[in-house]
């Protein structure tokens, strides 16, 4: 299945975490479910002009949750940590 770049990528992940994993030049983001690593890449190559050296990706499970009498799962989501060399950064995350 083909995914168009834009729908590669969702949001930045903004958690404490990833901004101490952002001054080691490591980028978070949440991705569609059936992107991989090869696409993840690219759209961050295309998107914000910057190259890629590695991407490792996960899948964060739902977490149980309550309310009221009832009771279920929040989302089941997928994870992209998007590593860049040391000259480069990506300017939405700098806030420039």
């Amino acid at each position: 299945m083909v995914i168009a770049l834009e729908q590669v990528l969702i949001e930045p992940v903004l958690s404490e975490k990833a901004n101490i994993m952002r001054e080691e030049g490591k980028y978070v983001f949440r991705v569609a479910s059936s992107a991989t690593k090869i696409q993840i890449k690219e759209a961050v190559r295309k998107l914000f002009k910057v190259h890629p050296i590695s991407c490792t990706v996960m899948v964060v499970g739902g977490k149980p949750k309550r309310q009221r009498y009832r009771s279920g799962y929040t989302a089941t989501w997928k994870k992209a940590i998007v590593r860049l060399p040391k000259n480069e950064k990506i300017g939405i995350f700098e806030g420039v």
